[in-house]
């Protein structure tokens, strides 16, 4: 392991491998503890967290709906609950394993919010857009899309005085994979630290379905490459990556697309700078 993957590695709390299915157990776990105890220790009862059909959105659910569960036994208190929350723009292409993601969630309670009004209303009052070409006005609005995801997240939140869940991990995290005060806001993120092959390994010993487990990554917000593969923004593949987050060696050029993006997205990673 190199000096820098030891540092990127710390900083992004990286979790070692999966020693068996023991270890693989407890940290199922431990993660659903730390749910527990966030939402306790909140004063709160309710968690949001919005279902786009890929294997993150489908682990945090999973475990957060077991966590509430939990919560509902020890406690005797019904008002433990987890809304999932679909966040379609008009018609999603792979609106089929979003189904088959909350079939498997199972979630106390499901709600669907289109944001294709919100994203084109908000897009006709901003000038600047036009004089954009259309693929970089498509990225633009992507990052809108994301965001405004998020605020009908917290206004769900916000209505039932609860907590939303955001489901970044380590794999993403080091490539500054997401978008700044969208899919990176949130109130507890209870798949941080993890590996890409971790998140998959987990949702497969909950029971997801193999076709949502192993599905390609997608971020699906740009209209004119909808399902655009994450790996391929990426420029190297997830399994590179957590290689890489774990200590292995890597090409030279995995090595060092990894790190340049790290560096590059570090402002997405920290607080917003002050005088």
């Amino acid at each position: 392991m190199s000096n820098r993957q030891a540092e990127i590695a710390a900083a992004l709390n990286v979790v070692p491998p999966f020693a068996d299915d023991a270890a693989l157990s407890a940290e199922i776990e431990r993660r659903k503890t730390f749910i527990k105890n966030t939402l306790r220790k909140s004063g709160l009862k309710v968690l949001v967290l919005g279902i786009s059909g890929g294997v993150d959105s489908t682990t945090a659910g999973r475990l957060a709906q077991l966590a509430v569960e939990e919560l509902r036994a020890e406690s005797g208190d019904s008002a433990y609950r987890f809304i999932a929350v679909r966040l379609p723009h008009n018609t999603q292409h792979d609106e089929h394993d979003a189904q088959d993601s909350l079939q498997f969630i199972r979630a106390d309670e499901s709600v669907t919010v289109n944001i294709a009004d919100s994203v084109n209303g908000l897009a006709l009052q901003v000038s600047h857009l036009e004089q954009l070409s259309h693929a970089r006005r498509d990225f633009v609005l992507g990052n809108v899309k994301a965001r405004i995801r998020m605020v009908a997240q917290f206004a769900i939140a916000n209505a039932n005085n609860g907590l939303v869940i955001g489901t970044d991990h380590a794999a993403e995290a080091v490539m500054g994979f997401f978008t700044k005060f969208g899919d990176g806001a949130c109130d507890l993120a209870p798949l941080s630290g993890l590996v890409k092959k971790q998140v998959r390994a987990i949702a497969a010993h909950l029971g997801a379905p193999q076709h949502l487990v192993m599905k390609t990554p997608t971020a699906d917000l740009e209209e004119l490459r909808p399902g655009k593969p994450d790996e391929e923004a990426h420029g190297v593949t997830y399994a590179e990556i957590d290689a890489f987050l774990h200590g292995e060696t890597v090409s030279d050029e995995a090595y060092a697309t990894i790190v340049r993006t790290y560096d590059a997205t570090r402002h997405k990673r920290e607080l917003p700078l002050v005088p």
